[in-house]
């Protein structure tokens, strides 16, 4: 069995190493020129640590990120009024939430890599059906035959828009920016995950290396991201605490990416005959339970163990009957979560806000179970 993975992100690359662990060929054909340590921080949430334990890479991501024992919601003075106490599922399952840099997993996943060559400046600009399987054709003009393929191209996925084109891409209205930053947290907020709630806006912040934090700011525009200005960050989160202020003004702006947030309305077909969606292709959700990466995990565990046990066909069938009730929740609560998270109206802040102090932590930690359990192939 030969399978292109189209994609060289967390998803694509973890999913070429477990099929790589089980005997199968891949190849990954990547868009960019050269794959470089960018990007910011990712958390890496129990369930993502379950399936890297499977696959033999947890010590040494352990070793290069940090790890988190609670995740807080607060408000923007860093009063607490939520917190989810991680310790039962590190006891539980035997392994840490870890905080890393996303360029330093990519580098991890790309290292560990024995046989499959990932084949980098070939950007997807359409699939042709074949007589013996598919064209891949690429933007520098090369065509590529490929028998069975794997999406993990992401929110704008080609192969999605080529072969599922019944499909909706949703706009939250929101505008998230996204640093590191070379900055000593106070030793309270080492192995915590801190999100800061407003007005409209949140501002959350993590350790993922020796003084060095991950962070991320998100606010609601009426009309278009451009509303919002990178200079003016420091303003649109003045009234938030010093800690808050601080990791902002010492942030180099070349550090800061900016994007709008959008997910993926949920959709039933992810795969047709020798095609198959994985990660954000499939289920792109919004960032609210920092599950995007963690779910696209999940899906290159299940889906590896799928074809190891049946023929392709069904092997994605199982795949999507297994993985799509729990991606799918995924993608509605995030939804819902980031519309709560940004309430403007000052008597549905404060009855938010209540609701979430009086909330008990065992409501918490059942809603977690669901999400850390891994379906039993």
């Amino acid at each position: 069995m030969n399978i292109d993975i189209i994609g060289a992100g967390i998803g694509g690359l973890t999913t070429a190493i477990a099929l790589e662990q089980k005997g199968i060929k891949t190849r990954i054909f990547e868009q960019t020129k050269q794959i470089k340590e960018v990007g910011a921080g990712i958390i890496l949430a129990n369930n993502a640590m379950q399936v890297y334990e499977k696959l033999g890479l947890r010590k040494i991501i352990e070793e290069n990120g940090n790890p988190i024992s609670s995740m807080n919601i607060t408000k923007s003075n860093l009063k607490l009024l939520s917190k989810i106490d991680l310790s039962y599922f590190e006891q539980k399952y035997n392994t840490k939430n870890i905080a890393i840099h996303r360029g330093k997993l990519q580098q991890i996943l790309i290292n560990q890599l024995k046989s499959t060559e990932i084949k980098t400046n070939n950007k997807l600009t359409s699939i042709i059906k074949s007589e013996n399987g598919y064209n891949l054709n690429f933007e520098t003009g090369k065509q590529i035959q490929s028998s069975t393929i794997l999406g993990a191209d992401g929110l704008n996925s080609v192969v999605r828009r080529e072969l599922f084109p019944e499909n909706n891409i949703r706009n939250a209205n929101q505008v998230c920016w996204r640093g590191v930053t070379e900055y000593e947290l106070p030793i309270k907020f080492r192995n915590e995950l801190n999100e800061a709630w407003g007005k409209s806006e949140r501002f959350g912040f993590v350790q993922i290396a020796e003084n060095k934090v991950y962070w991320y700011a998100l606010k609601s525009f009426k009309k278009n991201k451009n509303e919002f200005s990178i200079n003016n960050l420091h303003q649109y989160f003045s009234g938030y605490n010093s800690i808050i202020k601080d990791i902002i003004n010492s942030t180099k702006k070349k550090q800061i990416n900016i994007a709008e947030i959008s997910d993926l309305k949920p959709t039933n077909i992810w795969h047709k005959k020798n095609v198959c969606l994985i990660g954000d292709s499939a289920h792109a959700t919004t960032p609210n339970m920092g599950q995007g990466a963690c779910q696209a995990i999940e899906d290159a565990y299940v889906l590896s163990e799928c074809l190891n046990k049946y023929e392709i066909a069904k092997a994605f069938s199982e795949y999507q009957k297994l993985r799509l009730p729990k991606a799918h929740q995924v993608v509605k609560t995030s939804w819902i979560l980031g519309k709560i998270a940004h309430f403007s109206n000052p008597i549905l802040i404060g009855l938010r806000n209540q609701i979430l102090k009086l909330t008990p932590s065992s409501v918490n930690r059942k809603q977690n179970e669901q999400i850390f359990q891994l379906a039993k192939v």
